[in-house]
C-alpha cells in the first residue's frame, strides 16, 4: 500500500479525536475548528528572547545581509518556477514533500525517518527565527504553536501584528526574511557536513556494486526486485560501480525485457516508459553506491558516516527546497510581503497591494498547474 494512505487514516484518526475531545482540549492550548488544529503555548518566548536578547548586534547585522540575499533568492526561485513551464509536461517543478511516500511529480523518494528529521529542522529554523528577528525588533511574541490545516502540518511563531505593522519597513524586512535565511544557513551547514563525512567514506570503504534503495510504486520493479537488493549484473553487463551502472541503464528503451542479476538471484523486468523521458526504459528502482569495509577490522562504526551524510542530504535537501519556494512573491509566503514592503519605498501602499497581489495570483497558478500536472 502506498505511504500516503497510512498518513490519510492518520490524519482522519487525527481529525476524529480532535472533534470529539474539542472542549477538553482547548483547556490545553488547542483551538479546532476545521480545517485548522492550532495549539498555541507562552513557554518558549523566554527561550527566544535569551537567544535574541544575547547578541542583538549579531542578528541585525545578520538580516541585514539576509534582506540582500532574501532578494536575490526570489529573483531566483521566481525565474526558476517561470521558466520550468517550458518543460512542465514532462518534468514539473513543485511537488508536495511527504517523507515515505511516492509523490506524482517528484523524481526523488523522501526517506521516512531522514525526511521526518529534515522537516522538522525546517519548521524549527525557520519560525524560531523569525521570533528571534522580531524580539530583536522590539515586536513582542504573543504565542509560539504547531497547526495542522486539513493534512498539512506545520508550526509557526505569532507576533504581535499591530507592534509589526507600527515598526519600520526595514525591521520587518528584518522579520519576513529571517526564516527563510535561516533555512538556507542551515542548508549550507549542513552540505559543509555531507561533504566531511564524504571525505571519510573512501579512506574506510571499498564501492562494491548497486543496492537499490527505493521502488517506485506501480512501477515495473514493484513485486519483483525488492529493497535492499544488491545489483550484480543487467542482461549479463556485469556491474562494478555506480560509473558501469549508469552508463548502461541508459541504453534501455520501453518494452525491453531485461535480467537483473543480484545477490539474491536473477530477476526479469520489463520496463516501461521513464516519465521524464519517453524514449527511455523505465526500471522504477532508486539505487545508490553499494561499499564494503576496506578493512574488518574496524568493527560497525564507520557505517555511521552513511546515516549521516543520508540525513543531512536532506536536511539540506529540504532546507533549501522550502526556504527558497518560501520567498516567492505569492502572499501569504514571505516573500509576498517583502516584496511588498519594498514596492512601498516608492509607491504608495494601495498601490503596492494591487501589485504584490496580481503577482500572487498569477505565480499561485504556475504552482498549482505544475502540482495538478504532476498528479495527472
Amino acid at each position: 500500500m502506498n505511504g500516503i494512505y497510512y498518513y490519510l487514516i492518520a490524519f482522519v484518526i487525527i481529525w476524529i479525536l480532535a472533534l470529539t475531545l474539542k472542549n477538553k482540549l482547548s483547556n490545553y492550548g488547542f483551538e479546532i475548528s476545521f480545517p485548522i488544529i492550532m495549539w498555541k503555548t507562552e513557554r518558549l518566548r523566554g527561550f527566544i528572547s535569551r537567544i535574541s536578547n544575547r547578541s542583538p548586534k549579531f542578528w541585525r547585522w545578520y538580516m541585514n545581509v539576509g534582506i540582500v540575499v532574501s532578494f536575490i533568492a526570489m529573483i531566483f526561485i521566481t525565474w526558476t518556477l517561470l521558466s520550468s513551464l517550458e518543460t512542465a509536461l514532462e518534468t514539473p517543478s513543485v511537488s508536495l514533500v511527504i517523507p515515505g511516500v511516492d509523490m506524482p511529480g517528484l523524481s526523488i523518494y523522501v526517506p521516512f525517518l531522514a525526511g521526518l528529521i529534515a522537516l522538522a529542522t525546517v519548521l524549527i529554523v525557520h519560525e524560531f527565527s523569525h521570533g528571534i528577528q522580531a524580539v530583536g525588533e522590539k515586536i513582542p511574541i504573543k504565542s509560539i504553536g504547531l497547526l495542522l490545516v486539513a493534512i498539512l502540518p506545520g508550526a509557526f511563531v505569532e507576533p504581535d501584528e499591530d507592534e509589526l505593522k507600527k515598526a519600520s519597513k526595514i525591521s520587518r524586512l528584518r522579520v519576513y526574511g529571517a526564516g527563510s535565511m535561516a533555512n538556507m544557513t542551515l542548508a549550507l551547514i549542513a552540505i559543509l557536513i555531507v561533504f566531511g563525512a564524504s571525505y571519510g567514506i573512501p579512506h574506510f570503504f571499498a564501492e562494491d556494486g548497486i543496492q537499490i534503495g527505493h521502488i517506485v510504486a506501480d512501477s515495473p520493479s514493484d513485486g519483483v526486485l525488492k529493497e535492499g537488493m544488491v545489483i550484480e549484473s543487467i542482461d549479463n553487463h556485469k556491474i562494478n560501480d555506480s560509473q558501469s551502472y549508469l552508463n548502461l541503464v541508459g541504453t534501455f528503451k520501453p518494452g525491453d525485457n531485461i535480467t537483473v542479476g543480484t545477490d539474491q538471484g536473477d530477476y526479469s523486468v520489463c520496463l516501461g516508459k521513464n516519465p521524464n523521458n519517453e524514449s527511455v526504459g523505465f526500471f522504477g528502482i532508486q539505487a545508490s553506491k553499494h561499499f564494503k569495509l576496506a578493512d574488518n577490522s574496524l568493527g560497525p562504526v564507520p557505517w555511521v558516516l552513511f546515516s549521516l551524510v543520508e540525513l543531512f542530504q536532506w536536511i539540506f535537501t529540504l532546507n533549501l527546497g522550502i526556504g527558497l519556494f518560501n520567498l516567492l512573491p505569492i502572499k501569504p509566503l514571505d516573500g509576498g510581503h517583502m516584496l511588498e514592503i519594498l514596492l512601498t519605498y516608492k509607491l504608495s501602499e494601495a498601490q503596492a497591494k494591487p501589485i504584490v497581489n496580481a503577482i500572487s495570483v498569477i505565480l499561485a497558478m504556475v504552482v498549482v498547474f505544475s502540482l495538478v500536472v504532476g498528479f495527472i
